[in-house]
């Protein structure tokens, strides 16, 4: 695979449509079939007996593509998480840029959590792997009067790939386990494994979610009104 960067020459009128096109370019080896027709649905990248699909939306978009086609095949759901995001404001008529900036807002593993909670008892099934890609990326915008008001009316219209930095692949839930620190001391509660990752409880409830949706974790009391948690 080419990690090098990945530049998009024109600006898209969908959401997305740059990124995903620039990732299964990416993502694609030789001998990979592309926009390949199985069960009723188009695949992105078909690679011997694997199907891949490059996700990057919501997880409730695919839920039952993915549950249509486990049933029969090997599916690789791939999803990226910009790691550093670069704000490009062009103006209206969408040729000149106004000013690019770089976001304060970093991504990481974890904020898979936030789709996942979606579809977190697919990750039982034998026939589905999950893979991250952190990314560099650009979010394109315009200056066209029609976007949010917390905005001042600038449209988000693309997301451009930059470059990817990292690929992980979870195959089961002890893959996912992994992620929870070394030293976590059992049980434990959504607000002592916050503040052993330096993350948010918000972050972390969607985490627990999922573990215990996976069964790689289970409740197993309280502490006062927080749940108390631990590994299987």
């Amino acid at each position: 695979m080419d990690n090098g960067i990945i530049s998009q020459v024109g600006i898209g009128t969908q959401n997305e449509r740059s990124l995903h096109a620039a990732l299964k370019q990416w993502y694609s080896m030789p001998g990979d079939q592309l926009e390949v027709s199985k069960d009723g649905y188009i695949i992105d990248i078909v690679r011997d007996d694997l199907l891949i699909e490059i996700q990057t939306g919501n997880f409730s978009a695919i839920k039952k593509k993915l549950q249509t086609l486990i049933r029969s095949h090997k599916v690789r759901l791939v999803y990226p998480i910009p790691r550093d995001r670069w704000i490009v404001v062009y103006n209206e008529n969408q040729k000149d840029v106004i000013r690019r900036r770089k976001s304060p807002k970093t991504g990481e593993i974890i904020d898979l959590f936030a789709e996942l909670v979606r579809i977190p008892t697919l990750i039982n099934q034998d026939n589905l792997s999950i893979e991250i890609l952190l990314i560099q990326e650009e979010e394109i915008r315009c200056n066209d009067g029609k976007g949010s008001w917390r905005r001042q009316g600038i449209s988000i219209i693309d997301r451009r790939l930059v470059d990817v930095l990292e690929q992980i692949i979870f195959t089961c839930k002890e893959d996912f386990l992994s992620l929870l620190p070394g030293n976590l001391a059992q049980p434990f509660t959504n607000k002592s494994l916050a503040r052993d990752l330096g993350i948010r409880v918000s972050q972390t409830q969607k985490m627990t979610y999922c573990l215990k949706k996976m069964q790689a974790i289970k409740e197993v009391g309280k502490n006062g009104n927080a749940l108390l948690y631990q590994i299987f």
